[in-house]
């Protein structure tokens, strides 16, 4: 049984999640090799190296991956694939991209967002905004998976993997990268935080949102929001947490001003500590909450900041 990880990656580094898709891989047990396609990705190669439990590296380096076109990714993966029992990506922007394509093309189904392994067949799986978990097995040769990066603790990074060149390009000539536009932060990425301090519809204005930023900002974490807020206007949609948005999994996770719609809770609700403030104290948030204040939070978060 060996499997094949597509690395998530910018070229130049590897992101956290394809540490954590790693640790999955290994639940399943068997042999781990990784697929880094990309241009220029030499520097994500080396780091996929180092990840533990990996035993081989596949470099595929060329100008056709540079942006991670999915239809020339897939191509790839599909063309190596076949030589794997399991292909596993993570749940990202990417890897929701390029899977189902790998799925189609190998003729198989897509198991999604697995959050646990049961046996090299058997996963789980959440449905229902995350109210249920489905436990899923499948009977394909070949088993495409997407998996949730924070179910899965990262592996560490002391392995000494060896990196292989592939040489085969495929352009399938279907896409082109016409450009894009990065939101430039001094706070850590959202998926990736240890402490993440999130604003709802309470907060009011974007004007109030400041309160939130500076408490994130005092605790060293990122910024988040309930899909309330970003509708309101008050944040950008890329700081949105839920089931629409990202899923987190931080150390601390703090939440001020947001009800908890179960849609929102389907993106944290596996943090390691909530802290919820809210007036209203009949909000579904503290039902998650490992510590909740019931309070005015324009009152609260700056009191909290000023302790802090």
């Amino acid at each position: 049984m060996s499997i094949l990880v597509i690395a998530d990656h910018h070229n130049t580094d590897l992101t956290p999640v394809t540490a954590n898709v790693v640790a999955a891989a290994k639940a399943i047990g068997g042999d781990i090799h990784v697929l880094v396609a990309g241009a220029g990705a030499q520097a994500a190669a080396d780091a996929a190296a180092k990840l533990e439990g990996v035993s081989k590296v596949l470099l595929a380096d060329n100008a056709a991956y540079g942006h991670q076109l999915a239809e020339n990714v897939a191509a790839l993966v599909a063309e190596l694939g076949k030589g794997y029992s399991h292909i596993l990506t993570g749940a990202t922007a990417n890897g929701k991209n390029i899977a189902p394509r790998v799925a189609a093309l190998l003729d198989v189904e897509q198991i999604s967002e697995i959050i646990a392994v049961e046996s090299a067949d058997t996963f789980k799986r959440p449905i229902y905004a995350g109210s249920a978990i489905a436990t899923v097995q499948s009977s394909d040769a070949i088993k495409v998976i997407t998996v949730r990066g924070t179910a899965f603790d990262a592996v560490a990074a002391t392995g000494s993997a060896a990196v292989e060149a592939v040489a085969e390009a495929k352009d399938a000539g279907l896409s082109s990268f016409v450009g894009e536009e990065l939101a430039a932060s001094d706070r850590p990425e959202l998926t990736a935080a240890k402490v993440v301090v999130a604003g709802g519809r309470g907060v009011g204005s974007a004007e109030k949102f400041d309160i939130i930023y500076k408490l994130a900002d005092k605790l060293g974490g990122a910024v988040g929001a309930s899909r309330a807020a970003v509708d309101a206007g008050y944040v950008p949609n890329d700081l949105q947490v839920g089931q629409t948005g990202k899923i987190v999994a931080p150390e601390l996770y703090i939440a001020a001003g947001i009800s908890g719609a179960i849609q929102h809770l389907a993106g944290m609700k596996d943090s390691k500590v909530i802290v919820a403030i809210n007036k209203d104290e009949e909000a579904p948030i503290f039902q998650v909450a490992d510590y909740g204040l019931v309070a005015d939070l324009f009152e609260a978060v700056p009191a909290l900041e000023q302790q802090l």
